[in-house]
């Protein structure tokens, strides 16, 4: 009589023959006995074909890059739109420093890591930009972007354990995702932290599943930049390096079980985890040895890339020491009260829902995907389109980094929105991760057929919140990722004294004063760059002689005192600087007569292309 043929194509047990009873439950896949038997035998494991059965290459392929294309229309587009942040002005003036002297000194008290400056050399050279007063906002603004359009391309590895479905759908979220574009389109390290920090823990992660040197060494590298981008990367670090640990974990196995069919072996160099799912390194002390020079060559790495930067390229040796110094520093910012410190659940009421002016924004979506997908990880649910066991550690993996990061981020009192871009990226591939098996798990083709069109419309939504967060409303207080902005007001104010300045010989040689505090001067430095004689103080008893200025520039607080000492010899104009911050610009009444003269004799003034500057009205 013939045998049923066996899964794998061949012959089955013959009939009436018991199967033993540790085999019973569903067949083991037989990738799954390769790879048992070549561990049984030391041979290295079978790599199983990338990607995944859920999706085909073609079908993948086109989802990805229309996730490209989509990041990159709304990152890249339009980078001029909206006025620079204080912060983006003051990050800009100390690339220019480096631009024009090549030179460039780590300040721990400020602007972060060195690799934002580094970075943007190539767009300046490019463009074919040599001095700060050349440069423009798209030079700036294309870096950051370029970057977080580059995180989607960090999650195509995750496609042999996570599966095609997963990652197809979670580069479609994170294209569309408007707090990941938002913040991709500022001149901050934010874009660059969260590249790095994904980075690394997909890196770390393939390093713990593989065994893998170069994996290692990539993990370090990534570890490295993080470190040079933002001082508090070591917490993103630590929570990849403590969600691999956990994840990797068996609870109540034996030190000297072995491991599960199809598992990996643990973090390279770590002592071995108890039973561990990545097991570490088992045996005699020799091989202990040998599983640790991964983990050396990857903390080697990390330190070299970090001195690298830090030092300006060996210019300044004690550059990486400074970092360190600087955690005192901002470990206290962290902890004081000021008008950064928000709630604990801020991140997530950002995220979730807010509502002002008839304006609705929710990235809701995406959070409730990414709960089913932490759902799933904590149930161990093998993820959709994987044919290995072993694929369970990235979900578990990856909600524990997520979510420990959420949670030190959140009980830190300090909070600036762009600080939910390493957990949210983390979120992003959870809803990924989720929707594949909410995909997978409808099983009439109908219905089935109906939830792909309800997530795609979804997804449409949220490109449609992208779009009104980064081009229509890009600096509306309504939109909830705008903070403590520019108003388009003050790009009034810069056209105001440019065009003052048209009206002299030598326009930028215009003498301007501008009396305020250091928070009331930004951005103003970036928006003057190409004036050569502005100087700046903070209150009107430091500027010495005030009336051999024509254009005074100054803060609120400094009015009385400025319009004492000028009487009727200036007239003034007012314009928003921020939400509730007023400046005050002051012109001297000859200059003022002039500028209403010209004006009558023509409506539009024209100004020198040397002084324009781009207006969002």
């Amino acid at each position: 009589m013939a045998r049923r043929a066996g899964p794998d194509g061949g012959q089955g047990p013959p009939s009436g023959r018991r199967t033993p009873a540790s085999s019973q439950g569903p067949p083991l896949d037989p990738g799954l006995r390769r790879t048992d038997e070549a561990e049984a035998a030391g041979r290295p494991r079978p790599r199983p074909p990338a990607g995944g059965r859920g999706l085909g290459s073609l079908a993948f392929g086109s989802l990805v890059m229309a996730a490209l294309a989509l990041a990159l229309a709304f990152r890249v587009a339009g980078l001029d739109v909206r006025p620079m942040h204080h912060d983006e002005a003051n990050q800009a003036l100390k690339f220019g420093t480096l631009l024009e002297n090549g030179e460039y000194r780590y300040d721990r008290n400020d602007h972060h890591g060195p690799t934002l400056y580094y970075l943007t050399l190539p767009s300046a050279w490019i463009r074919g930009q040599s001095t700060l007063a050349s440069l423009d906002e798209r030079t700036l603004r294309i870096v950051p972007a370029i970057f977080g359009v580059g995180l989607i391309l960090l999650l195509l590895p995750l496609a042999r354990d996570l599966g095609r479905p997963a990652v197809a759908a979670a580069a479609l979220l994170a294209a569309a995702s408007p707090a990941l574009t938002y913040y991709s389109r500022f001149y901050i390290q934010e874009s660059l932290f969260a590249f790095f920090a994904i980075g690394f823990l997909v890196a770390l992660g393939r390093s713990v599943q593989d065994r893998s040197a170069s994996w290692a060494v990539t993990a370090g590298a990534f570890a490295g930049l993080a470190y040079a981008t933002k001082e508090t990367s070591v917490i993103v670090l630590l929570a990849a390096v403590a969600a691999a640990v956990v994840a990797g974990s068996r609870p109540g196995a034996s030190a000297t079980s072995p491991p599960g069919p199809g598992v990996g072996r643990g973090v390279p160099g770590l002592p071995a985890l108890s039973g561990a799912e990545g097991g570490g390194i088992e045996g005699s002390p020799a091989k202990a040895g040998r599983g640790a020079v991964p983990l050396v060559a990857g903390a080697v790495v990390a330190l070299l890339v970090a001195f690298v930067l830090f030092s300006s390229f060996f210019r300044h040796p004690t550059g990486l020491l400074e970092s360190f110094r600087a955690f005192g520093i901002y470990a206290a910012r962290g902890i004081e009260a000021g008008p950064h410190a928000h709630p604990w659940y801020y991140y997530f009421s950002l995220l979730m829902y807010s509502s002002s002016g008839g304006l609705v924004w929710t990235e809701g979506l995406v959070l409730g995907l990414a709960l089913v997908g932490m759902i799933l990880a904590g149930l161990k649910v093998r993820p959709a389109g994987t044919a290995e066991t072993r694929s369970r550690f990235w979900p578990r993996y990856i909600a524990l980094y997520s979510l420990l990061t959420a949670l030190v981020f959140s009980l830190i009192p300090y909070k600036t929105p762009w600080n939910v871009l390493p957990f949210h990226a983390g979120f992003v591939v959870l809803a990924g991760f989720g929707a594949a098996w909410l995909i997978e798990a409808v099983r009439p083709r109908v219905a089935r057929a109906a939830l792909v069109v309800a997530l795609a419309a979804a997804i449409c939504h949220l490109g449609l919140e992208n779009w009104r967060a980064n081009f229509r409303y890009p600096a509306d207080p309504r939109n909830p990722y705008v903070y403590a902005l520019t108003s388009p007001d003050f790009l009034r104010l810069v056209r105001r004294v440019m065009e003052l300045a048209a009206l002299q010989s030598e326009p930028a040689d215009m003498l301007i004063k501008v009396v305020a505090g250091p928070y009331e001067q930004w951005p103003l430095p970036w928006y003057l760059r190409r004036m050569t004689r502005v100087g700046y103080w903070p209150r009107a008893s430091d500027t010495g002689t005030l009336d051999d200025a024509p254009v005074i520039v100054a803060s609120q607080e400094n009015v009385a005192a400025l319009d004492a000492a000028l009487g009727d010899r200036y007239v003034s104009e007012f314009y928003g600087l921020r939400p509730n911050v007023l400046l005050t610009v002051y012109i001297e009444r000859s200059l003022w007569d002039r500028f209403l003269a010209e004006r009558g004799q023509s409506q539009r003034l024209t100004v020198p292309p040397s002084q324009t500057v781009n207006l969002w009205d």
